[in-house]
């Protein structure tokens, strides 16, 4: 139940973080702009979360090497999955996260090797079936940009969730979220010298918020 529970208030805080996003934009904030504030500003509230529990000296790891490459999958991802955001309708959007169960079962067999029969085979047809249904495709209900995009971010989500069972034999959830937030805001900030705005102070408190939001929910 814990799990579930969990598990349901990561994606009231995701959501929530998707709709603030297409927010901040009607603003003028550039994609760049949000998601460098998206992971700069989960930061503190990472290192608030783990210095209440384990202490800092858990964020220790002898596993860079993999982290640097979790971080880059998952800053590719989030690329994909923030422009799904601001090119369709936050309902759409969130329609094409549902295919991240068709591409994990994928790369759970493939990559894992995890056991996977008939019923969960036939799931990820059903489930292909009905994104297909929701979509349309061919009749422009939905902009093939942002279908496009869409799929893409699902399919590194599923990555990012293979990394993280990978990982998550040695790596505590927060040291996970603590080093992709941090090995991001590097290249991150050096793209913000290029399209960084001068914005109001509503703005920027919706930017931040969306990093604080957007920290919560990968720990849950």
């Amino acid at each position: 139940m814990l799990g579930l529970g969990l598990r349901l208030f990561a994606i009231l805080m995701l959501s929530t973080m998707g709709a603030l996003i297409k927010l901040v934009e009607t603003h003028g904030a550039h994609l760049i702009e949000i998601m460098l504030f998206r992971q700069f500003f989960a930061i503190p509230f990472i290192l608030a979360w783990v210095a209440m529990g384990a202490g800092l000296a858990s964020l220790r790891t002898q596993r860079f090497g993999l982290h640097l490459t979790r971080s880059a999958v998952g800053l590719t991802g989030m690329v994909f999955n923030f422009s799904a955001v601001l090119l369709l309708p936050l309902a759409e959007a969130t329609t094409f996260g549902f295919t991240v169960p068709i591409f994990a079962t994928i790369l759970g067999a493939l990559v894992l090797k995890e056991p996977t029969g008939w019923h969960r085979w036939g799931a990820v047809l059903a489930g292909f079936a009905g994104v297909l249904i929701v979509t349309q495709p061919g009749s422009g209900h939905i902009p093939l940009g942002g279908a496009i995009a869409g799929l893409i971010a699902a399919l590194f989500v599923a990555i990012v969730a293979i990394q993280l069972r990978q990982m998550g034999r040695t790596e505590s959830p927060a040291t996970t979220v603590f080093w992709f937030s941090t090995l991001s805001v590097p290249p991150l900030a050096i793209g913000y010298m290029v399209v960084g705005a001068p914005h109001d102070a509503t703005t920027f408190a919706l930017l931040i918020l969306v990093g604080l939001v957007g920290g919560g929910g990968p720990l849950a």
